[in-house]
């Protein structure tokens, strides 16, 4: 038994004779009487997938949008959605670009191919009314303190709701997936009958996973009386269910840069991974970088993490914004930024045209790439500075970017590869520190997914970096890894057994005051008890594996009897080791809240027991009464109020 727990322990039975004292300490005083932490066989979470007719999986990524679906009947067919109108040459389109736009009164306008066609087209005073919104997913990444009225700028400088934009991109997916289900069955598809799976980075925070629910259950996606029905799954994770189940026709060996390699094509890439092999999945999109650490558990093939998952915004969208940088040295960031508001269309035109030319670079590449700069860039600038484009390019101190006689930023290889080189050292400095770790040793393979796995330079950069440590694996829809691995685990969620905690969560409580053990400053006198005051109890510590359907036990008590709602405040922090919540890194992160109106009893003291869930992608809380055992409404909120 630890000291923390000896000391809990010891304090129960004073719990019982004075009420906690940390009511004038401004934190809810709980003093926790059951700290235990069980497992429990989560079979009874499995059972309530087998009511729906077909999964659903969106992959709302940062630069390009999908979804896919399989029946429940018919798992091994995962179907992509219906090729887009309007694809980029050079750029396969089973996805669609995540644009959206609005109205001028801000009502939805139109999602992806059609949004950029139709904003482009618009005339240069009109466009600047409508609002215009791109690669706007990272903002619930970088957002520190996010909250549902976190903003969001549109092409021309207004401010909309984040919470509208992602509702109305969700609502979009509902009606182009059920559009295409009914076309299917032949006959209104209810949505009803329908899992929706979201797609996140895994290294994302929980109220950004949180703000995504929030934007479903807002779209009609999902009603908040089903929560169910829709479960968000982790990008990475998504793409490692995906791999195991790879045939050996369907990927690249980077090594051998063969189809196959020794083994029949009807092999499994598990039939390489043994006796619960080891790989890394490195996933690759627009705005994150996230990397996860799975062992193979025979004889099912279930999955579980070995390091919690990694990355940071590292996407390829990290090009783009040197190529802005580079464009604002030549140009001036002047004229750039009020190109960029007085041009809106052109701008996006402009960025269009180098994403078709940051496909083709490569690291043997000798001859130049050419980009074409719209007219209206050339027209503008003339206006703005008195002087022509060409004439800046001259005059610039850039040497490997010259202006062709056609009308074209002609960049030398050199130069392209230099836009590259910030992001794809970040990549390899994190996969260099987390080969390091001891949890990953003797990893077999490396699956590079995500549209940004495509880039030469980048496998180039991988393989450079692990030597022939493991193998690299590229699927051949490595676009679509992500996609078709989150309808695989909509049919079967409990694939992944074990995860590790990103960090350590807990509450600030009140223990027993023990002398030469906790410092003097934190000392409480109530009614002659000496009480310690901030101690954190700590529910998971970070990087601490967690099995599906592992519960984490406390149990509470209302302060008065008359009281309707508990509210407990939950911290975390980055350390696996926390003693106080008022040592430095500690955050308050979320609340609990006990809905325990209703539930009144004749008990002379009510013990509230909470469950609380980590060991999924969500975490989640139950609650139930003690003495009367009917159901607390618990809920856990961790989005900024």
């Amino acid at each position: 038994m630890t000291d923390k727990q000896a000391a809990t322990e010891e304090i129960v039975p004073d719990t019982m004779a004075n009420p906690s004292p940390a009511k004038s300490m401004g934190d809810p005083g709980i003093t926790p009487l059951s700290p235990t932490h069980t497992q429990q066989n989560d079979t009874d979470q499995v059972q309530s997938q087998l009511s729906f007719v077909v999964v659903v999986a969106i992959d709302f990524g940062t630069t390009s949008s999908g979804y896919a679906y399989a029946f429940t009947k018919e798992p091994e067919c995962i179907h992509t959605m219906r090729r887009w109108e309007g694809g980029d040459p050079g750029v396969s389109n089973q996805k669609t670009p995540t644009t959206i736009l609005l109205t001028p009164d801000r009502k939805f306008h139109s999602f992806g191919y059609a949004a950029r066609d139709f904003y482009h087209d618009l005339d240069p005073s009109e466009s600047k009314q409508w609002l215009y919104l791109e690669k706007f997913k990272m903002k619930l990444h970088t957002t520190a303190n996010l909250s549902i009225d976190t903003d969001l700028h549109a092409a021309n400088g207004k401010r909309v709701k984040a919470l509208d934009i992602f509702a109305y991109a969700l609502a979009f997916f509902k009606e182009q997936a059920l559009k295409e289900l009914s076309d299917q069955t032949g006959g209104d598809f209810d949505n009803n009958d329908v899992r929706w799976v979201i797609t996140v980075p895994a290294i994302w925070k929980m109220p950004a996973k949180q703000f995504m629910r929030e934007a479903a259950y807002k779209s009609g996606l999902v009603c908040r009386e089903n929560p169910e029905q829709l479960i968000i799954s982790l990008e990475p994770e998504a793409a490692s269910i995906y791999c195991r189940k790879l045939r050996l026709h369907q990927m690249v060996d980077l090594g051998t840069q063969t189809t196959q390699n020794g083994f029949s094509p009807t092999d499994n890439a598990g039939s390489a991974t043994n006796q619960g092999d080891r790989y890394v999945v490195v996933d690759c999109g627009g705005g994150t970088v996230d990397l996860t650490v799975h062992q193979i558990r025979l004889p099912e093939g279930h999955l579980k993490e070995l390091y919690k998952a990694s990355g940071g915004p590292y996407g390829s969208i990290g090009i783009d914004y040197e190529f802005e940088k580079l464009l604002c040295k030549i140009f001036g960031q002047d004229f750039i930024d009020q190109f960029k508001i007085k041009r809106p269309a052109a701008w996006v035109d402009l960025m269009i045209a180098f994403e078709s030319r940051k496909r083709a670079a490569a690291p043997e590449r000798t001859n130049p790439l050419n980009i074409n700069l719209p007219f209206s860039f050339i027209d503008y600038y003339k206006k703005f500075r008195g002087h022509s484009v060409e004439h800046a390019l001259r005059k610039s101190n850039v040497d490997f970017v010259k202006w062709s006689s056609q009308g074209m930023l002609r960049m030398s290889p050199d130069a392209m590869n230099s836009l590259f080189k910030p992001t794809i050292d970040h990549i390899i400095q994190h996969l260099t520190e987390l080969f390091e770790k001891p949890e990953v040793s003797d990893i077999k393979f490396l699956f590079l997914v995500g549209g940004f796995a495509e880039s030469p330079l980048l496998q180039h950069a991988v393989q450079n970096m692990l030597q022939g440590r493991s193998r690299i694996i590229i699927p051949h829809d490595v676009g679509l890894t992500i996609l078709k691995g989150a309808v695989l685990f909509g049919l079967d969620p409990s694939i992944i057994k074990v995860r590790r905690s990103p960090l350590t969560y807990g509450v600030g409580v009140l223990n027993r005051f023990v002398e030469g053990k906790h410092p003097p400053e934190k000392l409480l006198v109530k009614d002659g008890t000496r009480w310690c005051t901030d101690v954190f109890d700590t529910f998971i510590a970070a990087d601490q594996s967690v099995a599906l359907g592992e519960l984490v036990k406390r149990s509470y008590t209302p302060a008065k009897p008359s009281q309707q709602v508990i509210v407990i405040h939950v911290y975390c922090s980055e350390k696996e080791k926390v003693g106080f919540i008022s040592e430095p890194g500690v955050r308050k992160c979320g609340t609990l809240r006990l809905d325990v109106s209703g539930t009144e009893s004749t008990a002379p003291r009510r013990e509230i027991q909470t469950h609380m869930q980590f060991g999924d992608t969500e975490i989640r809380a139950m609650a139930v009464d003690v003495s009367t055992g009917r159901t607390v409404k618990a809920s856990i909120d961790f989005l900024s109020h």
